[in-house]
């Protein structure tokens, strides 16, 4: 079993993290079970954040700040520690991301990262990363905090109709995760449009692709192949990959028949089907 005191803090910030709660709860005059008992939780949770062997929520943050007194310096540590669970080939982008003021997106299978339900992104990220499954699905909603600042990005999604008949994780994900997309349809900074198999061979055929824009840098250009991302600011990609989406958006439905598609799959394909007996079933 691996002792706190084998730890080095410089190893990870998820390291850093857990040699900091033990070393301020140990100031604190508690035990592992007396903070566990302050902030709802069992010690052995405590024990298992403080050797890194678990990685801590926000909620779990903010509850040991209460505790401690520590003025959110486990709030404020916790956002690098769940980053750091990402691929560290997508770290670079999640970081541009959280700055960025304008992301638009175009999305060929798959519902957008930022606007996924938390089964929906188990579902996707359990393909291929089962032994860190929970960790990799809250650093995925980590990153869906920009969403919910008091000024989020303006967010411009063009969702291929594809995926919305791709079914991940069973009809109950599809169906919560179709009904999160359509909960934005009135969000004033969020412009969601399907892109449908009518419109044949497009602009983006080559698969999905993210642009961002920012306050004070130069625009981004990111895309990504199977671990194998690609992210650029030279003017002549993005000029040309701004143009393509230019394209995209004009080949969309609207915004309101975009809406009136998702509403119509998520019934049809995803709704309630009778048994043989009669009975519905979600």
């Amino acid at each position: 079993m691996v002792r706190i005191n084998e730890l080095d803090p410089s190893a990870s910030p998820l390291d850093y993290y857990g040699s900091e709660l033990r070393r301020l709860r140990e100031a604190a005059g508690l035990k592992q079970a007396e903070l566990g008992s302050c902030i709802f939780c069992t010690g052995s949770l405590v024990g298992q954040i403080e050797t890194a062997r678990k990685v801590p929520t926000r909620d779990f943050s903010e509850r040991v700040d209460a505790a401690l007194g520590t003025d959110g310096h486990f709030s404020r540590l916790v956002g690098l520690v769940l980053r750091s669970q990402l691929p560290s080939w997508f770290q670079a982008y999640a970081e541009m991301e959280a700055k960025a003021t304008f992301i638009s997106t175009y999305q060929c299978q798959l519902a957008y990262g930022l606007l996924q339900t938390g089964a929906y992104a188990r579902a996707v990220l359990g393909v291929e990363h089962q032994e860190r499954l929970e960790e990799m699905v809250a650093a995925r909603m980590d990153r869906q905090r920009i969403l919910r600042r008091k000024e989020p990005p303006a967010l411009f999604v063009v969702l291929d109709e594809a995926a919305l008949y791709r079914e991940v994780g069973g009809r109950a994900v599809m169906r919560d995760q179709l009904s999160r997309l359509l909960s934005y349809r009135d969000t004033p900074w969020l412009h969601l449009q399907v892109l449908p198999f009518s419109a044949g061979q497009h602009a983006a055929v080559m698969g999905s692709f993210n642009l961002l824009r920012f306050a004070d840098d130069p625009d981004l250009f990111y895309s990504e192949s199977y671990d194998s991302p690609h992210m650029t600011a030279n003017p002549q990609v993005i000029r040309e990959r701004s143009l393509g989406y230019a394209r995209l958006q004009g080949a969309a439905l609207s915004q309101e028949e975009s809406a009136t598609l998702i509403a119509r799959v998520m019934e049809e394909r995803y709704g309630e089907q009778p048994e043989p007996d009669g009975r519905a079933v979600a």
